[in-house]
């Protein structure tokens, strides 16, 4: 019988993989506090991402489940294009871009939510080594996601010293992007960014735009707007499009297209990425490049989610009635929004401007600190970051928005005194 290599000498891991942690540390502290919960402790879980009832269920849509239904069942269970179903893809660009220039112009691919949008165009527009470019405040697996593919992030100050976009420090960034590696993947997870719940206004997004296209004049650059929580911003949000539209001038424009959130969806895994391309031979050659990066990961996404999803965006009937319950779900997030930013002013906490999406931060001098005491103390369980904790007001009831509040400002305070 062949002998294993001694442990202390050899491993069958590689090198780079021995001390990978095993969770992600959002899904870790949910799966506490879920237990906690389990056990009759009286938790209020605000870690991760999904909207909740006011009753605690998972808010889901009626639509979406009829959909599914619809899907015949030898369709459903068959192999999807590499590519992604055509009828969907055509829908999910219809349902970012209708009505503007940018259909025509794009190429698009399913992917596994829009993760696996974000994992195609880390791999796609950098080569190993360079690094992406992100706010400050940013979703952790956006680095888990380049390390692994042998990339890495950078950031740039998020906000300025009035609290709003921080445009010079976005400019610096990108330019020196650009100077150091000759091209550059710029992400921005707006609107309702995660995990600081911001959306940037008219006057901000529209400087974005032309930042970009001054830095395009010289290098490729490539903007991916992460798109998972847009259905949910304050009116106007969605005129980011106009300066999307604008910045395909210089750039290419790719967007994380997810039906997670925007249908309820988590666990299904169906998403896209939609790329921008004015350049009709670059569009070619970015479609075949992204369906190549398809085949040579998952090679085909869910098929009975994207038959669903796109019978949705195609049929105006079923496309109103899940326009109508997303509209209730919004409505149950936007009073959670409404009473956070009262009592939030109220009790002197320092956060960015919110005005819709699943997530808040608020700022502390010790984060750890602060989701430690607020967990140990209150019994409520937030994310902490680098500067801030993110609370997910999605999942917890307008009627527990007070308690969060209080135990917000404790914490900060333990951290203050702490100093």
């Amino acid at each position: 019988m062949t002998q294993l290599p001694s442990a202390d000498l050899n491993h069958f891991l590689i090198p780079g993989s021995l001390d990978r942690p095993g969770n992600d540390p959002i899904f870790s502290l949910h799966g506490e506090a879920v237990r906690r919960i389990q056990k009759g402790d009286d938790v209020l879980n605000a870690t991760i991402g999904a909207l909740m009832e006011d009753s605690g269920q998972m808010a889901v849509m009626p639509a979406v489940d009829a959909a599914y239904r619809q899907v015949p069942q030898v369709r459903g269970s068959a192999y999807a294009p590499i590519a992604g179903d055509p009828g969907f893809l055509k829908s999910v660009t219809e349902d970012l871009y209708g009505g503007t220039a940018l259909p025509e112009c794009s190429v698009a691919v399913a992917t596994p939510g829009g993760t696996g949008a974000i994992y195609a165009s880390i791999v796609n527009f950098l080569e190993r080594g360079q690094a992406l470019l992100t706010t400050s405040y940013y979703w952790s697996p956006y680095a888990i996601m380049a390390e692994h593919h042998g990339r890495r992030v950078e950031t740039f100050e998020m906000f300025d010293g009035d609290g709003g976009f921080h445009l010079a420090a976005f400019e610096e960034g990108l330019r020196r992007m650009v100077a150091d590696q000759g091209r550059a993947l710029v992400v921005l997870n707006f609107p309702c960014h995660n995990p600081t719940g911001y959306s940037m206004h008219q006057d901000e997004w529209r400087e974005v735009a032309r930042i970009v296209n001054a830095v395009g004049e010289g290098a490729p650059v490539a903007v991916l707007i992460d798109h998972a929580y847009a259905k949910f911003g304050a009116p106007g949000s969605e005129r980011w499009v106009e300066h999307a539209e604008s910045m395909t001038e210089k750039a290419v424009v790719l967007v994380a297209w997810s039906a997670s959130k925007a249908f309820a969806l988590y666990g299904a895994r169906v998403g896209a990425l939609v790329a921008s391309c004015r350049d009709e031979g670059e569009r070619k050659r970015i479609g075949q490049a992204l369906s190549y990066s398809c085949r040579g990961t998952w090679s085909n996404c869910n098929h009975l989610g994207m038959l669903a999803v796109g019978h949705i965006l195609q049929d105006p009937q079923m496309r109103r009635s899940s326009e109508e319950e997303r509209a209730r779900m919004r409505g149950l997030l936007d009073e959670r929004v409404a009473a956070f930013n009262e009592l939030a002013v109220g009790a002197g906490l320092a956060y960015p401007r919110y005005e819709g999406g699943f997530f808040v931060s608020v700022f502390t001098p010790d984060p750890k600190l602060t989701a430690l005491h607020m967990k140990e103390e209150s019994g409520v369980f937030v994310v902490p970051l680098q500067g801030a904790v993110r609370v997910a007001l999605c999942a917890l009831p307008v009627s527990r928005v007070q308690r969060v509040v209080d135990a917000l400002a404790a914490g900060v305070r333990a951290a203050e005194q702490a100093r």
